[in-house]
Formats: C-alpha cells, structure tokens, sequence
C-alpha cells in the first residue's frame, strides 16, 4: 500500500487529509511539525508526502529537503497557491487549500506517475 506522509499543524485538516488520503485506498500518517516528520523518516518508509508550507512557528522547507534528498516525491499544500512557497521549489506541485478529495488523488497519482499531467488548480 502506499504511504503518504502527511505534515499540517492544524489538527482538523491533518486529520481530514489522513481520512481523505484513507478513503482514497492510501496510508495515510499526520505530522504536525517538521521535527515529528524529519522523525518518523527516519522510521518508516513513505512513497510520497503532502506538506502544509506553513507550520505556524516554523516551515516546512527541512522536511522538503529532507524528502528531495531521499528521493521521495512531494507535493504543497497552502492557502497562498504558489506565491507563498519559495523560489527554491519552483516546479513542485501546489495545491491551494481547501483540498478536495478528486485534487488530491490526482496529485498523489502525478507524484507516484510522473507522466501524468497535474491536476488543474493544483
């Protein structure tokens, strides 16, 4: 099964997007913050991974890079689209929050196939 790492600080969009990610036939795993990710890397293995750019005190950049350096492919999710990511990431996939269900299974389908086209609005 495919496992999703998941990185959101607010709890009720974490737990939706594992739910959403659940329904979709996914693993989904939550994370609130970019050190309880960078941990759970450590530990177990993830096919792809959705990151909140915003994690409240902190960003989500050292996950991204963490995942970058792995090989393991990623996508944003933010409420700014694509103006609120750095530079830096130009070319990975964002998506504007709210996440809707069919946005989010196109995405992770992209970022396991890369062949696929993204999802419009993402």
């Amino acid at each position: 099964m495919v496992r999703v790492l998941i990185v959101e600080d607010e709890a009720l969009i974490a737990m939706l997007l594992e739910d959403l990610v659940q329904e979709l036939g996914f693993d989904g795993h939550a994370y609130a913050t970019s050190n309880d990710a960078l941990a759970a890397l450590k530990t177990l293995p993830f096919d792809v991974a959705i990151l909140d750019v915003n994690l409240g005190a902190s960003l989500s950049y050292p996950v991204a890079d963490a995942l970058a350096a792995q090989g393991i492919p990623f996508a944003f999710a933010t409420g700014y689209g694509s103006g609120g990511v750095d530079p830096k990431y130009r070319g990975v996939t964002v998506m504007r929050k709210p996440i809707e269900s069919g946005a989010l299974k196109t995405v992770i389908e992209q970022l396991l196939n890369p062949g696929i086209p993204a999802a419009e609005g993402a």
